[in-house]
């Protein structure tokens, strides 16, 4: 639990002695180089000043990092496909990981002379891609609510999903014979089962395929609530309603300083998201652009 104030490259050097390979997770949230005045950061530099201060920081960062250690970044469109770039020649390309687009404004800007600029992104890089492992997110009611149990079954609640495919399976291609009575020749047109006859049979006996109300209908998988992950994959784009957006991250700010605001504040939502998926108890979290202190 170290807090440094000071040059944050300085901070950067100074910590490698002790903490270079150890680092879980680094998030930074680095001035966009939009031009605006900001009190803490310089950030209206020429383009290619700030490329090289971020190359600056980008190398002992990576230094820091934990072979199985990530990287998450968030910028704007002013400099997001630069910093990319800069990002694969430091990092290495094969480690890229994602960009995921946060939501950070949930009505449009009134004021804005072309498009209303409602997202950032995050990029996110892996130390060594091969050893970096994503922790699943926490499952949701409303990702649980789609789980039904319409025929009673003792296994409890489940949903269904599609058991054919565009992609070609050469054992894909038979027809069903439904409860009711009904011949299927196959899936629609186009498609193919996903599994061989052999398991379908297998499936089917043990009473994972639901063929509708009636019995008659296309057959689909059941899947289990009781067999599922216990969390839920995550994906690329964030939206305000999960990790929240900039007016809720000033109201935090608001909460404990009212009278010096940090002006681009991060939401507690949106760095708690970036912690679940990149770290596990125990491991260190650096931030080397500590703005309002939101990741401490």
């Amino acid at each position: 639990n170290q807090l440094i104030f000071g040059d944050n490259l300085l901070a950067l050097k100074a910590l490698e002695a002790e903490f270079a390979g150890k680092v879980k997770c680094v998030f930074i949230d680095p001035p966009y180089n939009t031009g605006s005045a900001f009190t803490h950061y310089d950030d209206g530099v020429e383009h290619s000043i700030w490329l090289s201060l971020m190359r600056d920081r980008l190398e002992i960062l990576r230094n820091l990092l934990a072979e199985e250690g990530s990287l998450w970044i968030t910028i704007d469109d002013n400099e997001a496909h630069y910093l990319k770039v800069l990002c694969d020649e430091v990092l290495g390309r094969a480690n890229f990981i994602a960009n995921v687009i946060w939501q950070k404004r949930f009505s449009p800007n009134s004021t804005a002379i072309h498009l209303s600029d409602s997202h950032d992104h995050i990029l996110v890089y892996a130390k060594a891609k091969a050893m970096w492992k994503r922790n699943l997110l926490p499952r949701t009611e409303k990702a649980d609510s789609t789980y039904k149990n319409p025929d009673n079954d003792s296994r409890g609640l489940w949903t269904s999903s599609d058991l054919s495919a565009r992609n070609y399976y050469s054992l894909g291609q038979y027809p069903v014979t439904a409860p009711s009575g009904k011949e299927i020749q196959g899936p629609p047109p186009g498609r193919y089962w996903t599994i061989s006859k052999e398991k379908f049979l297998e499936l089917d006996a043990d009473k994972r395929i639901w063929w509708g109300a009636k019995g008659d209908n296309q057959p689909r998988l059941k899947r289990f609530l009781s067999e599922v992950r216990e969390g839920v994959v995550p994906q690329t784009v964030w939206g305000h309603g999960e990790v929240g957006h900039t007016q809720e991250a000033k109201k935090e700010t608001l909460a404990f300083n009212s009278e010096d605001v940090f002006t681009t504040p991060k939401p507690e939502r949106l760095m708690k998201r970036i912690i679940e998926i990149a770290t596990n108890p125990g491991d260190l979290v650096l931030d080397s652009f500590a703005g309002s202190g939101t990741t401490g």
